[in-house]
């Protein structure tokens, strides 16, 4: 049953004869053993699953002794199949919503089915579990009172630079989902634009058998990712500090920042001196150029 006033729809549980409801069910990212007592009722009792890859997910529907017609619903495809999702919901059948590993719809397909269905007033029901953006920060050690989830930067050199770029001064705790063929390409661009001194935590195959992390500054990550003949396997989530202001930085190093920057301004070009009190100090590379400019007019 469904509400509507002044624009708002109100979801409530569904009477007989009405429309199913869309599960949205967290899977396991590696260990089976995660898979929640409630996921697997709610996979059990719904008539469709929209999967991602329905043969990686028949495999999980298999492992629980269940058999159950499909849809295969992905990045490619979402916006045709949206459509035959809400048929089958409208006909008065469940559907679970699943991807093929952790929580739909987080840097996975769904947006637009869920959008669709809440639009038609349809209720649709979240059934949480794993998750590996949560996974990786609750391990991390970085903190986690804000943080901002960028999923997967682009794909090309310049383009995922250009989106560092644009992170570089946010200070929230920052996240990334990455490939294992671009983890190295991604770690040597994240020392170039946010400084070899970053912070950062590494996690590699989340819950599953080779779980890794790599910590410390962000050259050291790279150079011990490189060293690892297994470190370009897997699944990769990249938590990296935030950034801090010049007097956060100063204050944590316990460096006198405008005296260091004053000593080598005596002696090398301002942009050379702002760069090595950065990597000193975790702090920004921009923000200290400003401030050792300054001290130079002076």
């Amino acid at each position: 049953m469904t509400k509507e006033t002044a624009g708002v729809v109100r979801e409530s549980g569904q009477a007989g004869g009405g429309p199913g409801t869309l599960y949205i069910v967290a899977t396991p990212i590696g260990n089976l053993e995660d898979l929640s007592p409630r996921a697997e009722k709610v996979l059990s009792s719904v008539a469709v699953v929209a999967a991602e890859d329905t043969r990686h997910s028949g495999r999980l529907l298999q492992h629980l002794g269940l058999r159950k017609p499909m849809i295969a619903l992905h990045e490619h495809n979402e916006r045709e199949r949206v459509e035959r999702v809400l048929n089958e919901l409208q006909a008065g059948k469940d559907l679970a919503l699943i991807s093929d590993a952790g929580t739909p719809l987080i840097s996975d397909p769904g947006y637009i089915v869920v959008r669709e269905a809440r639009a038609l007033g349809i209720r649709v029901s979240p059934i949480p579990g794993a998750c590996a953006l949560v996974t990786a920060l609750s391990a991390a050690g970085l903190p986690t009172d804000r943080f901002l989830f960028a999923g997967f930067l682009p794909a090309k050199r310049n383009g995922r630079k250009a989106a560092l770029e644009s992170l570089k001064r946010e200070q929230a705790t920052l996240v990334f989902y990455e490939s294992p063929h671009r983890i190295l390409d991604t770690l040597a661009d994240m020392v170039e634009v946010l400084g070899s001194g970053r912070e950062l935590v590494l996690g590699r195959e989340l819950t599953k058998t080779f779980e890794t992390f790599y910590s410390g500054r962000a050259e050291a990550v790279l150079d011990e990712l490189q060293s690892d003949p297994h470190g370009t396997r897997g699944e990769f989530v990249v938590v990296v500090r935030g950034a801090e202001s010049s007097g956060d930085a100063a204050g944590e190093s316990g460096l006198d920042v405008d005296k260091l920057l004053a000593l080598l301004l005596a002696e090398l070009p301002v942009k050379k001196a702002a760069r090595i009190v950065a990597e000193l100090t975790g702090g920004s590379k921009n923000e200290l150029y400003q401030r050792a400019l300054g001290l130079k007019e002076r």
